[in-house]
């Protein structure tokens, strides 16, 4: 009896992993940034990084929230941050339309200013898996990690001189870029 019960648990253990395997391999899952999420995506996703956050020593910034700091901050988050998180008062991005699930815009609401410094520079320093948001390590310097993790700690309190920084410089899109302008050969 003990023996048909372990079977039957094994067997049952191997059909959840093959239909599992059927599903992902068989094109099934939702892969498409349209599509609905998977049961559980979200939830998983966000629990897995909560616990790896949690279980990191938290780390005093070593550079100081002044207003040099925020500035330089600023021009990395502009060059680096703001094409998938926006920038103040600037609409979302075509970029940031398009990706799923949607990036926090860090200058709306509360965005990271509820986070200390340090678990925004992990966040930038190793990107987060299932979000589309890169690590920056290797790309950015430790300097620079900490100038843009200052700045979006500390979003809600920055100076006029670095809101100023911040804003939008509109660049047109040459015509040849841009797919308002650009016909696809074979079609009007």
């Amino acid at each position: 009896m003990l023996k048909a019960l372990l079977v039957g648990i094994v067997i049952g253990v191997i059909l959840v992993f093959a239909g599992v395997w059927i599903y992902f391999t068989g094109g099934h899952a939702p892969v498409a940034v349209t599509d609905p999420p998977m049961p559980f995506e979200q939830k998983l996703a966000h629990r897995a990084q909560h616990a790896v956050i949690e279980k990191q020593k938290a780390v005093e910034s070593p550079i100081p929230a002044d207003e040099k700091n925020l500035l330089a901050g600023a021009e990395v988050y502009k060059k680096n941050c703001a094409v998938c998180h926006g920038l103040s008062g600037e609409p979302e991005t075509a970029i940031a339309h398009g990706m799923y699930p949607k990036p926090p815009e860090l200058f709306h609401g509360t965005g990271v200013t509820d986070d200390p410094a340090w678990e925004t520079h992990w966040r930038a320093e190793n990107g987060i898996r299932l979000t589309g948001m890169p690590g920056f390590k290797g790309r950015l310097n430790d300097t620079q990690l900490w100038q843009v993790s200052q700045l979006l700690a500390n979003a809600d309190k920055i100076p006029p001189s670095v809101k100023a920084a911040l804003a939008s410089v509109a660049t047109p899109m040459p015509a040849a870029a841009n797919p308002a302008t650009t016909s696809v050969p074979g079609t009007k």
